[in-house]
C-alpha cells in the first residue's frame, strides 16, 4: 500500500520528499535505530527510513507523557549526554532519536512513547501499565520497565520481552542480509515458549496469542488491526 505524500525530514538533507508507506516486512528506522512495521516514509532514492511516530515529530514541540505528569519531553536526533542511556519504557538503549526530559533525566523511544494506552485484541482490552502487578506471560518475572496486561488478567507481557524476541528472530533474518532480498524472505514472528506459555491452558494460550500480536503490532508502531491479522499467521504459542 502506497501514499503520495512527500516529506523532508533534517537528518537527510540529500534527498528530499520521504514517501509515506505501508509495509508489514519490517524494517530498520534509520532515525530511532529500532525495528519497525507497517507506516513508514521510505526514501526511494536509497536506502532511508523512518517510522512514522520518529518522522512527524519534531524538536522544538514539547512531549508529555500520563505516565510522567512532572516531566517536559523534548525529541533528540541523538542522545544527550556523554554516557549511555536507556529507554524507561523498554529499558533498551537508546542509539537514536529520544525524547528526554532534562528535568527527570527520563528517555523514551518515539514508537514507546506512542505506545496507546489501552489495545483491544477483539476479546479484551489490554492496558499499558509501568506498574508491575504480575509476571510475565514470557519470562515470568516482574522486571523494569511498562507492561500491557489483559482485562481479565491472564496475562503481561513486557514491551521489552517483545522487543528481544523480535531482535533474536529479525535480528539474522532481516539485518545482517542483503537489504535487496529482504521482501524475498518470509517474516517470522517468533513464537513465546516462556514459562507462562508453559503454564497456561490451550484455551488461554490461544487467546493470549491475540493479544501477542495486537502487543507487537504496536511496539513495532503500529497497533492497526491489518498488521495484526498480517502476524496470524506466523505466530503461534
Amino acid at each position: 500500500m502506497k501514499f503520495h505524500e512527500g516529506l523532508f525530514h533534517p537528518t537527510h538533507p540529500q534527498h528530499k520528499g520521504l514517501k509515506l508507506e505501508y509495509t508489514v516486512t519490517p524494517f530498520h528506522c534509520d532515525g530511532c535505530k529500532e525495528a519497525g512495521i507497517g507506516l513508514k516514509y521510505s526514501c526511494k532514492q536509497c536506502d532511508f527510513d523512518l517510522h512514522k511516530a520518529c518522522a512527524v515529530a519534531v524538536p522544538s514541540n514539547i512531549f508529555t507523557h500520563p505516565f510522567y505528569p512532572r516531566c517536559e519531553f523534548k525529541l533528540y536526533y541523538h542522545p544527550p549526554g556523554p554516557g549511555r542511556r536507556r529507554c524507561d519504557a523498554c529499558h533498551k538503549e537508546v542509539l537514536g532519536f529520544t525524547y528526554h526530559c532534562k528535568r527527570c533525566d527520563f528517555d523514551l523511544h518515539p514508537c514507546c512513547a506512542n505506545l496507546p494506552q489501552v489495545l483491544n485484541d477483539g476479546e479484551n482490552n489490554l492496558y499499558l501499565s509501568h506498574k508491575f502487578s504480575y509476571p510475565c506471560y514470557h519470562c515470568g518475572g516482574k522486571g523494569l520497565g511498562w507492561s500491557y496486561r489483559s482485562e481479565n488478567k491472564l496475562y503481561n507481557l513486557h514491551v521489552s520481552c517483545v522487543k528481544e524476541l523480535l531482535l533474536e528472530s529479525w535480528q539474522a533474518t532481516y539485518f545482517n542480509v542483503d537489504k535487496n532480498k529482504i521482501r524475498n524472505l518470509q517474516t517470522d514472528i517468533p513464537k513465546l515458549k516462556g514459562s507462562g506459555a508453559r503454564r497456561s491452558g490451550g484455551n488461554v494460550s490461544k487467546k493470549a496469542g491475540f493479544a501477542i500480536r495486537t502487543i507487537v503490532s504496536a511496539v513495532l508502531g503500529d497497533p492497526s488491526a491489518i498488521v495484526a491479522a498480517a502476524m496470524g499467521g506466523f505466530l503461534s504459542l
